[in-house]
């Protein structure tokens, strides 16, 4: 009895005794401890490895999404961003230490995403509604989607192997991170008029028909005179049209050059409802005219006239009035106009700048070079802007014309700080478009993808039919505006269209 009493007790005792209970649930919890931890581990890895591979494609994206600017070779060029970009030495975090390759990746250039965020895009740029936006249009696609592919192995850019053994619940231990980004191009133009030109150069058969950067590249503007009047309800050639920003005042926009907002580059709206009296007072300001309420202004510096406006003038502050005896002579106009191109030949032989020179400058004509000739031939008959540019560097615009008119190119109406030849106050950037082909679009008011931009030269002032009447009377004829194209946009550029005129932008949309 007394041996069975103290085994009971002994039993009781250790029953009782919760020393080692600790060790007892650490050896249970272990497992789970471990397994939260390396979760943890992974759950950071994974983060990681998306975080640099999100990296990767939005910086691909921007690369690829700023060659869209709508040129026929813009998918090309994103292609060589592509390319070049990816032979980078930036590493992400998988096993292997991989480097992001183009085989780990799709690209495909859209033109346009759905407007809904929550509207997916798989990798061939089909959305969750079934809509394709992918094309291989260079002037329509301005995204790009960037999507990291599937890994065919253990080393790919989005395979991700994991330290918690996954398989021992069911899952599995690899799995792909596919990050994406969506980027798309903006070009805006800063400064420049709110006027639109028909492109000269367009017509209604594709196969003859040229962008206004063909044109250029080709040397078939050179030299030309163009005309333009304002858009009727069929434009085309010859025309020109103002554009909607909702501008206080068009006239002083055209007069100090800037819009005072920057346009995209690829969505203008025309306007209608201005008198032109409002263009050709704007413009004649920089022939140190100053009509109407803009007579206040002739002390102003954003107001300034070029250093150079020689017009065949004698004398006048408010209105375009040339002299009929000879005496002085404005940039000449060109030969064989013809109205339904809207353009003159162009300058044929040296012996058009004969009458012009022996008139203003009593000398003989001097061969000015053809310095600003885009095919990069000197000796072919200079330009109008040419010879301007040639008066003012070699001191010539002092010189007097004949008597009794006595002309000078230099300013005297204008009473503020002397003018400066930089920047150019006798060249504006214009937006050209394809009037024909935007005809609806024009007479519509919606908005409409320019052709290009281009810097154009005034020759001379805008004058009145009428010329008894104030050039802002809506009642008086015009007549058209006479100038020079210099400048395009594009990879033919002679550098007048100013860098801070255009501002490229690529950003990120998803």
């Amino acid at each position: 009895m007394k041996e069975s009493k103290v085994m009971f007790r002994t039993i009781r005792a250790f029953w009782n005794d919760q020393r080692g209970v600790a060790m007892i649930l650490v050896a249970i919890m272990l497992p789970v401890i471990i397994g939260f931890a390396l979760l943890a581990i992974d759950m950071s890895r994974a983060n990681g490895l998306h975080n640099d591979l999100q990296k990767g494609v939005d910086a691909l994206a921007l690369a690829t999404a700023a060659e869209l600017d709508g040129r026929s070779d813009s998918i090309n060029r994103a292609e060589l961003a592509k390319t070049t970009l990816l032979t980078n030495k930036t590493k992400f975090s998988t096993s292997g230490d991989h480097t992001l390759a183009l085989a780990d990746v799709t690209v495909k250039y859209l033109t346009g995403i759905p407007a809904d965020d929550s509207i997916g895009l798989n990798a061939a740029g089909v959305d969750t509604n079934g809509h394709d936006w992918s094309s291989t249009d260079p002037k329509a696609v301005t995204f790009s989607l960037v999507t990291v592919n599937p890994s065919a192995d253990a080393d790919g850019a989005g395979a991700f192997a994991t330290i918690f053994p996954a398989s021992f619940v069911g899952s599995n231990d690899t799995f792909d991170i596919r990050p994406q980004a969506v980027a798309g191009f903006v070009q805006s133009i800063c400064e420049t008029v709110p006027i639109f030109m028909c492109n000269p150069f367009e017509t209604a058969d594709p196969l003859t028909s040229k962008t206004i950067q063909q044109a250029f590249a080709s040397g078939d503007t050179y030299s030309r005179e163009f005309r333009i009047l304002k858009v009727d309800s069929n434009p085309g050639p010859g025309n020109f049209g103002l554009i909607d920003n909702n501008l206080s005042s068009l006239r002083d926009a055209i007069a100090m050059g800037t819009s005072g907002t920057c346009y995209n580059r690829d969505a203008l709206t025309t306007k209608t409802g201005v008198t032109l009296g409002q263009v050709n007072t704007g413009l004649n300001t920089r022939f140190d005219l100053y009509s109407g309420s803009l007579n206040k202004q002739n002390k102003n510096w954003a107001y300034r006239p070029a250093s150079n406006v020689r017009k065949g003038q004698k004398t006048g502050c408010s209105k375009y009035d040339p002299v009929t005896d000879g005496t002085a002579l404005p940039l000449p106009p060109g030969s064989n106009y013809v109205d339904s191109k809207g353009m003159s030949d162009q300058i044929a032989t040296q012996g058009f700048w004969t009458s012009y020179w022996s008139i203003n400058h009593g000398t003989t004509y001097p061969n000015v070079p053809a310095a600003t000739n885009p095919t990069g031939t000197t000796t072919a008959p200079a330009s109008r802007y040419d010879v301007y540019k040639y008066e003012i560097a070699h001191g010539l615009v002092g010189d007097k014309s004949l008597a009794p008119t006595k002309e000078t190119g230099t300013p005297s109406c204008y009473k503020g700080d002397n003018p400066t030849p930089d920047p150019d106050r006798r060249l504006l950037n214009m937006a050209i478009v394809d009037c024909i082909a935007n005809t609806d679009k024009i007479n519509g008011h919606v908005q409409i993808k320019p052709d290009g931009y281009a810097s154009v030269f005034i020759n001379t002032p805008v004058q009145k039919q009428d010329n008894t009447k104030d050039p802002e009377d809506p009642s008086a004829g015009e007549k058209p505006i006479s100038l020079e194209i210099v400048d395009v946009d594009g990879g033919f550029a002679n550098n007048t269209l100013v860098d801070k005129a255009f501002r490229n932008e690529a950003q990120l949309y998803r």
